[in-house]
């Protein structure tokens, strides 16, 4: 008769875990497509301001004021800006397959099987 409830305690547990991992690979995988959202953008306005005289004045938001620069002041200011979101992309991507490999470990195991329903 203890057993029953232990096994059924131990199942909820596992699925309890399963939840918490899954929820977490979701989340890392949300801040990966914002990340490459927003390097995108960087890309975007780079290629756009390339080809552009450097005197030419051009306008940038910065913590929600909109403030007027100039273009050879601009681009190095997104490249680093680009370069921290290469950076930031990549190491959420490790974090990503790091918690992925511990989530398959885990089921291993445990001897956890998913079953869809």
């Amino acid at each position: 008769m203890a057993s029953q409830p232990a096994a059924a305690k131990r199942q909820q547990d596992l699925q309890l875990q399963y939840s918490t991992y899954k929820n977490t690979l979701q989340q890392i995988a949300q801040k990966i497509g914002d990340v490459e959202q927003e390097a995108e953008e960087h890309k975007l306005v780079l290629d756009t301001l390339e080809p552009l005289p450097g005197d030419r004045k051009c306008f940038r938001m910065i913590n929600g004021v909109l403030v007027e620069r100039t273009v050879k002041d601009i681009v190095p200011a997104l490249q680093t800006n680009a370069e921290g979101l290469k950076k930031v992309l990549d190491d959420l991507v490790k974090q990503y397959k790091t918690k992925q490999d511990e989530l398959e470990k885990w089921k291993k195991k445990n001897n956890v099987q998913v079953v869809q329903s």
